[in-house]
């Protein structure tokens, strides 16, 4: 059934424009413009790439003249400040658009609110908080990092009904079905990054590259390993796909780093060891303009981060399958754990998806005793 035409109607189509950008525009937010005027769409625009034109401005220059008088649906807070690009604020009152709608308010520090006000000073009229709730969890990551210049983590794991991520034999190909695995290549079209740990690396020499049915985004490749067992021949060593980031500790062989440096892999020291400083390495990522991490490795990275409570949110793949193997098939977090249940991790904003005969849940973790 249709939609009723409304603001929200608008507001909606603005944030589908915006959606479809998901992975492209780096640490800038994906955002969607559509204007309006006498009942027709006469303009609309996407944030494409950061450093590129904005959102209103694809859209204000769709529109051309019509654009005067118009009603603007705004995914985000339009900009007041000279960054990569002028201010849209001052765009959109040059080209007397008379109204503006706006679901989320900016975070940045540079704008929170003054491009609003920037609007209203100039006799437009500005309505704001219009599915503020879906804005927001379509900038998730944006929000995160311009707020602690530290990526937003979401640990992707896949195993079987009972909890395990690979057979004791260490077979693990493949426990989701090909629906569920064409998603999670999505995933890595919208993260910046996909992270592992040198024990993935090891065990499946993988390529972690974005393999869809059209072109994909790859992200950059980083590996965990705090004493650089990586091989100059691995994959996404020699493969150029994309960058390779490792992040190691001072207890890395200096020949081997000179050797991995060599072939273009870019070394980052995260902690004096015995193991990687896993919050430093968050900082260190995030000085690197990571703004979304996309965790892919076996049980011990995703329960070191889980435990130490640097996980964002988690997708979580569940096939019908039971395969046992005890202490010997490795699960999908691994850490000591909590003596009560009161004190386990909750998942919270549960969604659920089905691929095929595949489970897919999506939540996000409140550590124990966090305030609800």
């Amino acid at each position: 059934m249709l939609d009723p035409i409304s603001d929200e109607y608008y507001m909606k189509l603005a944030l589908q424009l915006a959606s479809a950008a998901t992975g492209q525009t780096g640490i800038n937010p994906v955002v969607g413009c559509v204007l309006v005027k006498d009942g027709r769409i006469v303009g609309m625009g996407a944030h494409l790439k950061r450093g590129e034109a904005h959102a209103e401005i694809h859209a204000l220059q769709m529109a051309g003249p019509e654009a005067k008088g118009s009603t603007a649906y705004v995914t985000l807070e339009p900009c007041s400040h000279h960054g990569k690009t002028p201010p849209c604020s001052d765009r959109l009152i040059r080209e007397g658009v008379q109204r503006v709608v706006v679901a989320a308010t900016d975070p940045n520090p540079l704008v929170a609110g003054s491009g609003l006000n920037r609007l209203r000073a100039h006799g437009i009229e500005v309505t704001s908080g219009l599915l503020e709730r879906e804005a927001n969890l379509l900038n998730e990551t944006f929000n995160k990092f311009i707020t602690s210049r530290r990526p937003f983590v979401t640990v992707k794991s896949a195993s079987t009904l009972d909890g395990k991520i690979a057979a004791k034999t260490g077979d693990s190909k493949w426990i989701t079905n090909s629906a569920s695995r064409s998603f999670v290549h999505t995933l890595r079209h919208r993260h910046q990054a996909i992270m592992v740990g040198i024990g993935t690396v090891l065990a499946d020499d993988p390529a972690l590259t974005t393999r869809l049915d059209v072109p994909g985004l790859n992200p950059t490749r980083v590996v965990v390993d705090s004493t650089l067992r990586l091989s100059p021949d691995a994959q996404l060593v020699r493969d150029g796909a994309a960058p390779t980031v490792v992040l190691t500790t001072d207890r890395a062989p200096e020949a081997r780093r000179r050797e991995l440096e060599a072939r273009g892999v870019t070394i980052i020291d995260c902690g004096p060891g015995p193991a990687v400083d896993l919050s430093a390495t968050m900082a260190r990522l995030g000085e690197r303009e990571i703004g979304s991490l996309l965790v892919e490795g076996g049980g011990k990275l995703s329960g070191a981060l889980l435990e130490q409570r640097l996980v964002d949110k988690l997708v979580l793949f569940f096939a019908p399958k039971i395969i046992g193997g005890g202490p010997l098939a490795p699960g999908n977090f691994d850490f000591a754990g909590f003596e009560a249940m009161q004190e386990a991790i909750r998942l919270e904003r549960i969604s659920l998806q089905q691929f095929e005969d595949d489970i897919c849940i999506t939540g996000y973790p409140r550590y124990g005793n966090e305030v609800q």
